[in-house]
């Protein structure tokens, strides 16, 4: 697509988007100073509320009312399966079977949990090879796991960042990472993009390199679920989790997710237990002796917390209209067109100095583009907030912008660029 920095180009852009209607099915912010609706470009750190939540928890409200306990059975979606019904979602947006998909707990918990089976090392085998300058929950996360198996995260923790001179992580580096470290290594781990750059990894390759070094691989997929095409089952990815509340639009701190390959769903692992994972032809005999459910289902602790996961399902529901190839082939050209725009506004700016450090290749990087303001601090995100531009900063000096498909319009980032405009002249 030719990209041009035009507001007729935008609108005809919206006219023809196939995806349109769906921004009217949500709840857009107004917290810009004259009252029009926020340019919300921060779905990768919370989406937009979706219309159809409030209806979805008056269902299951109305049932605790009228039912009280019955519910679990008795309700219009009974509660005892309730997150059953998110599987079959969820496992499309992953590219998983039903079997190997769970929704439970929150993120960091599910890869705590996922860490006890899969990471287990030993005096030979200890180390991590993980990206450089990960979400820091994924950082405390190694580290504990580390010290918990008395060894020192300095040693145990193997990061592969960017070259000299760039942002982006070469997976040819993380493959040679794996190789040189393959007598040491106990398990390769990384974000499925990028936090703070937005960089979209080849985690097949990862995967594939991983497995030759006989290692697990497991993959934190927050900012990627929702986001970009994923094929966990293909790729071979061994565990994966992520959280619902950024591009799933499942509300804020909403429960997570979890994948776990077929081939280990009877395997004799290691794992903490919890009723809900227990076999469920057995669960209410309330007998000792911990026989988990074949699969993710099998990693569960407790029961389902209903309304959040009503809130998911009804957000899902419309994942499940969409599908991603439409989302994926949307966000190819929003985001492109905001790059765009981006560097359009920036041949206009003089003296100003922002640069872009998500990859230029749209196959490598989700909607997201992250902005360093180089020599600068927080004064262009304060100014951008200022005239109503909802993003997001990640210190030191990274303003993320995330024109999301489902919600997002062409006129959105136009507007942002006549914004970016007024602030970069000053």
């Amino acid at each position: 697509m030719k990209f041009e920095n035009t507001e007729a180009f935008a609108r005809a852009c919206d006219h023809a988007d196939p995806l349109r209607t769906m921004r009217d099915r949500f709840s857009h912010p107004r917290l810009a100073p004259d009252g029009d609706p926020t340019l919300y470009f921060t779905g990768n750190s919370l989406g937009l509320m979706p219309n159809g939540v409030k209806e979805a928890l008056e269902v299951e409200l109305a049932d605790w009312g009228r039912l009280g306990v019955e519910g679990h059975f008795e309700g219009t979606n009974p509660w005892y399966s309730y997150h059953e019904r998110l599987t079959p979602s969820s496992a499309r947006l992953v590219g998983a079977h039903d079997g190997e998909v769970v929704c439970m707990n929150s993120l960091t918990t599910n890869l705590h949990l996922l860490f006890v089976s899969f990471y287990r090392p030993t005096v030979q085998r200890f180390k991590i090879i993980s990206e450089a300058k990960m979400f820091p929950s994924d950082r405390y996360l190694l580290e504990t796991q580390v010290r918990y198996h008395g060894f020192d995260p300095d040693e145990a923790i193997v990061e592969v960042g960017p070259r000299d001179g760039s942002s982006i992580i070469e997976e040819a580096d993380i493959i040679a990472a794996i190789e040189a470290h393959r007598d040491e290594l106990a398990l390769v781990f990384f974000g499925g993009v990028q936090y703070f750059t937005g960089q979209f990894f080849d985690i097949a390759a990862i995967a594939k390199a991983a497995h030759a070094a006989d290692v697990p691989i497991g993959v934190d997929l927050a900012h990627a679920v929702g986001n970009v095409p994923l094929s966990l089952h293909d790729w071979n990815v061994d565990f994966a989790a992520w959280c619902t509340y950024k591009y799933l639009n499942g509300s804020p701190g909403n429960v997570g997710g979890a994948f776990v390959h077929e081939r280990h769903a009877t395997a004799d692992l290691p794992r903490f237990g919890g009723w809900w994972g227990h076999d469920k032809e057995r669960r209410f005999l309330m007998q000792p002796g911990f026989t988990p459910i074949p699969g993710a289902e099998g990693w569960q602790l407790s029961n389902a917390p209903v309304m959040g996961m009503a809130v998911l399902a009804a957000s899902l529901a419309l994942f499940d209209e969409v599908g991603m190839e439409a989302l994926r082939e949307k966000s190819l050209k929003l985001t492109g067109f905001l790059e765009f725009v981006f560097r359009d506004v920036m041949s206009r700016a003089g003296s100003v100095s922002l640069e872009l450090i998500t990859p230029s290749d749209a196959s490598r990087r989700g909607c997201q583009l992250s902005v360093r303001m180089v020599g600068g601090d927080k004064a262009l995100f304060d100014a951008l907030t200022a005239r109503g531009v909802v993003s997001d900063f990640r210190e030191p000096d990274v303003v993320r912008l995330a024109p999301v498909p489902m919600y997002n319009s062409f006129m959105d980032v136009w507007r942002f660029g006549q914004v970016l405009e007024d602030v970069v002249r000053g």
